[in-house]
């Protein structure tokens, strides 16, 4: 036997381990759970049993093939828990509507009923071949529809100066997780099929020391306290308050001042700096920050599309820009080129 073999089997088994006693965990023993929580465990459960799949048939010759097609089955679940996972995160899901129960049940029987009308151990072929692909397509669709509902936040990671909140970089850190186990696992199949076991294990590893810090586990795995729920401002309300903040904002041009504070624009709508802040993240998706930049940029690009003596770094004052440093890098995160470049 290989000198790498008993490591690698430890490293991948380890894995597998300890990814059904963390999904157990939420599953059955965590006291007063939440939705989002049971859709982790099934997400972490249908995960260790494909990964304890690829473990069994690297490392052992005599294969029962029903283990191999419980593997491929759980497999074919992957994507859509780490879908409903996020959703429920998201929304911070009390109930499983529904339509949510009828998706998963549908997908539940259509690869139960696959198995018993063409059980691997018969049609073993099929199942290394189109099966595989089909099961592996699925969960690639799943993973593009994850990603989309946490968009905001991938986009952040390419652009400078954003920050992320406990839970965005946990969202991203289950998300991304998934994504290489996904990526390892096609990888492998023409190259190292224990890759995936392995991407697995140190995935597991990175989420469980993400958890290890109390502050993240208050936050993830515990419903947002109810003083908050109750200031949720009402949609008529916040439509009311973002047209005010336009006319305001247009009118008397308040972000030409670059130490525009946010508690001078409460004052301007009459509304507390934590409500407004509340407006703009909730609402908008935007920061104070951010929504202000907007407005100087779309300022300096009217100067700049003008015939005038201003420099290129006087516009950027001339809009509200503290610096020509934050005008140049602002102005290109938004617009996607330099001050220059627009000119041009």
């Amino acid at each position: 036997m290989d000198i790498d073999a008993p490591i690698l089997f430890f490293l991948s088994a380890l894995g597998v381990f300890n990814g059904f006693l963390l999904s157990f965990y939420l599953l059955f023993f965590r006291k007063k759970n939440r939705l989002p929580n049971y859709f982790l465990g099934l997400l972490i459960l249908m995960l260790s049993i494909r990964i304890g799949k690829s473990v069994y048939m690297v490392f052992n010759e005599d294969r029962v093939l029903l283990y191999l097609q419980i593997g491929l089955s759980a497999c074919f679940l992957i994507g859509v828990m780490l879908y409903y996972y996020i959703k429920s995160q998201l929304e911070n899901s009390k109930k499983v509507p529904i339509s949510w129960k009828l998706h998963i049940a549908g997908l539940l029987c259509f690869i139960v009923v696959l198995g018993m009308i063409y059980p691997y151990e018969v049609y073993p072929e099929l199942w290394r071949s189109y099966s595989a692909r089909f099961i592996y397509a699925v969960w690639g669709i799943y993973l593009v529809l994850s990603g989309y509902m946490i968009r905001s936040s991938i986009l952040k990671i390419f652009k400078k100066g954003q920050a992320f909140t406990t839970q965005e970089l946990w969202l991203l850190l289950v998300y991304t997780s998934t994504l290489l186990i996904f990526i390892a696992y096609n990888i492998g199949m023409y190259r190292w099929y224990i890759t995936g076991a392995l991407t697995f294990s140190f995935a597991l590893y990175g989420i469980i020391f993400f958890l290890l810090l109390k502050k993240n586990r208050a936050i993830l795995f515990q419903d947002p306290p109810a003083k908050y729920k109750a200031k949720k401002i009402e949609t008529s309300e916040a439509d009311e308050i973002v047209h005010q903040l336009e006319v305001i904002m247009k009118e008397k041009e308040l972000f030409m001042n670059p130490d525009m504070k946010l508690k001078d624009l409460a004052k301007e709508v009459q509304i507390s700096s934590h409500k407004l802040s509340q407006l703009l993240n909730d609402n908008l998706g935007k920061s104070f920050n951010h929504y202000i930049n907007e407005y100087r940029v779309e300022k300096a690009k009217a100067l700049l599309k003008e015939e005038n003596p201003y420099t290129l770094e006087a516009i950027g004052f001339e809009a509200g820009f503290s610096s020509k440093s934050s005008f140049y890098s602002i102005f290109k995160r938004i617009t996607g080129m330099t001050p220059s470049e627009f000119k041009e």
